[in-house]
C-alpha cells in the first residue's frame, strides 16, 4: 500500500507498480513518469527544466544484479523535486547495512528531498562496496593462485572475477551519471551540501577501486598470455630439438629396415655393433652441434619450485 513519510522538511511517497493510480490521481505532474514506469525495466535518468515551479529529476536505476543470471535483478523509480521524493519498489529492506530506524533518524535531519534521495544513493553505493571489499578478496586469491596453480583452469577463474568486475560497474555507472543528473540540475542548497558532496565522494571511491581492480585484471590476462605463448614456444622447441636429435635413429633405421637383395652390411660380421655405434654417435654429434649454437635452450634444466612456466 502507498506509505507516506513526512520528515520535518519534506516528504517520502513509497509505492509500488500495483499503486500508481492513487498518485495519478493526486498529482497531474507525474502522469508522463508513471505512464513510462512500467514499460521501462532499464537504468535511466531525465533531467527536466522547471515544471510548474519546480526542478524535477525522474527515472530508473538497477541496484542489485545476480552476476549469474540476467534477468534476476532489482530496480526502483524515482522522482525528485526538492520538497517531495516519489520511488517505486523502494524498501527500507533495500539496505543491507544501515538498520531502518537508524535511516529515518539521518534521513530526517536532512533538509530537503534531493538530501535525502542523495543519503539514500549513498547507502546504495555502501552496500555495493562491500561487494567490491569481496570481490577485493577473490582477486586476491586469484592473484597467489597465478603463482602457485598456474593452470588452465586459473584462466577460467580469471575471466569469471571479470565478469563479476563488468557487473558492479555496470551497477556504479547508472549511478554516477545520476549524481551528474542531480549536479546539472542545481537544486537550491544541494550541490554544496555535506550530504551531496560525501555521497560524490563515496561514489568516487568505488569508481577508482572497480578502475583499479580492472587495471589488476588485466594484468593477470596479460601474465597469463605471456606464460601461455612461452609455454607454447617451449614445447614447439622440445618437439623440434627431439626430432632432429633421433633423426640419425629414424634415417638409418628406415635404411637398414629396407628389404633389398644385396645388403651388404647383412654379411658384416660386426654389422649390428657398427650400426649400433653409428646411430649412438650420429645422435651424440647432432646433438652436440645444437648445443653448441645454444639451440636447445633450457630445455634439459630442470624448473624451480613455484616456477610460472610449469
Amino acid at each position: 500500500m502507498e506509505r507516506n513519510i513526512n520528515f520535518k522538511k519534506w516528504k517520502w511517497v513509497q509505492l509500488n507498480k500495483k499503486e500508481q493510480h492513487a498518485v495519478w490521481e493526486q498529482e497531474t505532474m507525474l502522469s508522463d513518469w508513471l505512464a513510462a514506469v512500467g514499460k521501462n525495466n532499464n537504468n535511466c535518468v531525465k533531467v527536466h527544466g522547471l515544471i510548474d515551479g519546480e526542478r524535477v529529476v525522474n527515472g530508473s536505476l538497477i541496484y542489485r544484479q545476480n552476476v549469474d543470471e540476467e534477468e534476476d535483478h532489482h530496480i526502483f523509480h524515482f522522482y525528485i523535486t526538492s520538497q517531495t521524493l516519489f520511488t517505486i519498489d523502494l524498501e527500507f529492506t533495500s539496505f543491507n547495512q544501515l538498520d531502518s530506524e537508524v535511516m529515518l533518524r539521518q534521513l530526517n535531519k536532512t533538509e530537503n528531498a534531493v538530501e535525502g534521495f542523495l543519503f539514500l544513493l549513498g547507502e546504495l553505493v555502501n552496500d555495493l562496496l562491500v561487494e567490491i571489499d569481496q570481490f577485493e578478496e577473490s582477486l586476491h586469491k586469484l592473484m597467489w593462485g597465478v603463482k602457485k596453480r598456474n593452470e588452465m583452469r586459473i584462466l577460467e577463474h580469471v575471466f569469471t572475477r571479470r565478469h563479476e568486475l563488468l557487473v558492479c560497474k555496470n551497477l556504479l555507472i547508472p549511478i554516477q551519471e545520476l549524481k551528474m543528473a542531480i549536479e546539472e540540475t542545481n537544486f537550491p542548497n544541494v550541490n554544496k551540501e555535506e550530504i551531496f558532496i560525501r555521497t560524490c565522494k563515496r561514489i568516487d571511491r568505488a569508481m577508482v577501486l572497480l578502475q583499479e581492480y580492472e587495471q589488476e585484471l588485466d594484468s593477470i590476462i596479460h601474465l597469463e598470455e605471456v606464460i601461455s605463448s612461452h609455454r607454447g614456444n617451449e614445447i614447439m622447441k622440445t618437439l623440434t630439438v627431439l626430432t632432429i636429435v633421433f633423426t640419425p635413429i629414424m634415417a638409418l633405421g628406415a635404411l637398414w629396415g629396407m628389404n633389398f637383395k644385396h645388403m651388404p652390411e647383412l654379411q658384416w660380421k660386426y654389422g649390428y655393433l657398427i650400426s649400433i655405434i653409428s646411430i649412438v654417435l650420429s645422435t651424440a654429434l647432432l646433438y652436440g652441434y645444437l648445443k653448441k649454437k645454444g639451440w636447445t635452450g633450457d630445455l634439459l634444466k630442470g624448473k624451480k619450485k613455484g616456477s610460472f612456466f610449469k
